[in-house]
């Protein structure tokens, strides 16, 4: 599992690979073995989670934004009285 410091210290290519990887091996996981019992029973939610956090980082880093957005997931504008 990757945690949200390791997320940050990638690099672009790092997270490039890190999502190719995941979708694949999501992929993978989901095709396999269609009837059958997994042993891991919450590996594909796992997945979809580290899927998230990648495609999150990376657009955090294309729209140029160091700190996190508000609750609201926008910005605050203030009216000025003219």
């Amino acid at each position: 599992m990757t945690k949200k410091e390791s997320m940050t210290t990638k690099t672009d290519t790092e997270l490039s690979k890190l999502l190719a990887d995941t979708r694949s091996e999501l992929r993978v996981e989901r095709f396999s073995a269609a009837g059958a019992r997994a042993k891991d029973s919450n590996h594909k939610g796992k997945l979809r989670k580290v899927i998230a956090r990648t495609l999150t980082e990376q657009g955090r880093r294309l729209s140029g934004s160091t700190s996190r957005p508000e609750a609201s997931g926008h910005a605050r504008v203030l009216k000025t009285a003219q």
